[in-house]
């Protein structure tokens, strides 16, 4: 039996479910509404001490960080397999499964609150909003996560250092765009965790109607298309994001990217 405790707009459990599809996998799954604070409920802290998602159950294991758990499931089922045959192209997977855990989803957690959840979580009033901040542990997304998510959630674009996210973002997509030049997959020939990956963070900018990123990157664009194209993305991304949420993230995200491509202009 596998179990995975995830959400919705999780751009790593996304990452995860993405994995189990493409291996065809049967698990169930548990909820957790991250921007209500349910992963802060006790008994969930004793699986994931960090308080986020995904937590993967499998054999009595409890697995965590979704680089660790992909990784998991490409070994414990190896058919088909998602890491490349090739060493030297197994190295470059492992390259961007790094640049994603060092990198990326520092800087998407950012320019996701300051872009959309922040709104959301405003929602909750002044009172719970104190108690869901107060909640993050010390150690979470990243070693400063509680007083970054604060300074996030309370001051949005003018949180310090926020135009800095995105443009590391924008660095990153340019980065697959020249590897894109040479080959279909970001590791190579073949796809891998290394697109299963970055596909989250490609999505969340998508989801939040900011895929002018990429219009002029025409290997992206491919490589997105593609990715869009595989029967396990939409099962994967589209369909467990709610509705009002899927609704949200467009909407905030529509609204504050001109301010982020005057950011970028700069």
């Amino acid at each position: 039996m596998i179990e995975l405790y995830h959400h919705g707009s999780s751009v790593c459990a996304a990452k995860v479910r993405f994995a189990l599809y493409e291996k065809s996998l049967e698990w169930k799954g548990h909820y957790i509404d991250i921007l209500k604070g349910e992963q802060f409920d006790p008994a969930y802290r004793r699986l994931n001490p960090k308080a986020v998602v995904p937590t993967l159950l499998h054999d009595g294991n409890v697995i965590v960080e979704s680089t660790v758990i992909n990784e998991y499931i490409d070994e414990v089922w190896p058919d088909p397999p998602l890491k490349p045959a090739d060493r030297a192209a197994r190295a470059r997977m492992r390259l961007w499964t790094k640049a994603v855990d060092e990198d990326l989803h520092p800087i998407c957690a950012e320019i996701t609150f300051v872009s959309c959840h922040r709104h959301i979580i405003n929602r909750l009033g002044p009172a719970k909003v104190k108690e869901f901040l107060d909640s993050t542990p010390p150690q979470s997304v990243t070693p400063t996560w509680h007083s970054r998510k604060q300074e996030l959630v309370t001051r949005g674009l003018e949180a310090p250092n926020v135009a800095a996210s995105f443009r590391l973002h924008d660095r990153y997509l340019q980065k697959m765009e020249d590897v894109l030049q040479d080959t279909p997959w970001l590791a190579g020939a073949e796809f891998s965790l290394a697109d299963i990956s970055v596909t989250p963070y490609v999505n969340r900018l998508d989801m939040m109607g900011m895929s002018e990123f990429w219009a002029k990157r025409p290997r992206l664009t491919q490589w997105w298309e593609r990715i869009k194209a595989r029967p396990t993305f939409v099962p994967a991304f589209l369909e467990w994001c709610p509705p009002d949420l899927t609704s949200d993230l467009k909407v905030f995200g529509s609204q504050t990217w001109p301010e982020i491509k005057r950011v970028l202009a700069e």
